[in-house]
């Protein structure tokens, strides 16, 4: 998987994402849009230097991305948590 990074953000496919939140892909637009899916990109420092962590939260998931500077995933994770 590979995540678009910009100055602007970091963008990940609706086909991707929409799995790992346990939604069909057509769905993650207006889900984000309504606020239903939510996210933070946080930027590496020191030994992470170079990397970026991209966190979904939608109902009762929360998926996290961690992507090197190219934006190619090396981990991701995904948990219940309670909201």
């Amino acid at each position: 998987m590979k995540v678009t990074l910009t100055e602007n953000g970091a963008t990940v496919d609706a086909h991707d994402l929409g799995p790992l939140l346990g939604l069909d892909p057509a769905e993650v637009p207006a889900k984000m849009r309504a606020g239903e899916i939510t996210s933070q990109s946080e930027e590496g420092v020191d030994a992470d230097s170079g990397r970026r962590r991209l966190t979904f939260w939608y109902a009762d998931q929360r998926v996290r991305l961690i992507c090197d500077a190219d934006g190619v995933v090396i981990k991701t994770t995904r948990i219940k948590v309670k909201r």
